[in-house]
């Protein structure tokens, strides 16, 4: 038989607590970030902005 995966429930409270602070920051990072891009074009920054931006979605979607 299969053992089902509940990653929520099986995570350590620890982890579980960076993700949250992670979940209330991504947000002001990526508006900051696509301001910085606008201003400021760079190949890092651009790739960091998607990066942000995937981030973002995922816990959006509650993918993480």
């Amino acid at each position: 038989m299969k053992k089902k995966f509940n990653y929520g429930y099986s995570l350590p409270p620890w982890l579980k607590t960076c993700r949250d602070i992670c979940k209330q920051f991504i947000i002001p990072f990526t508006i900051f970030q696509g301001i910085r891009t606008f201003f400021i074009p760079t190949t890092f920054d651009v790739l960091l902005l998607a990066v942000f931006l995937l981030l973002a979605f995922a816990y959006h979607a509650e993918w993480i």
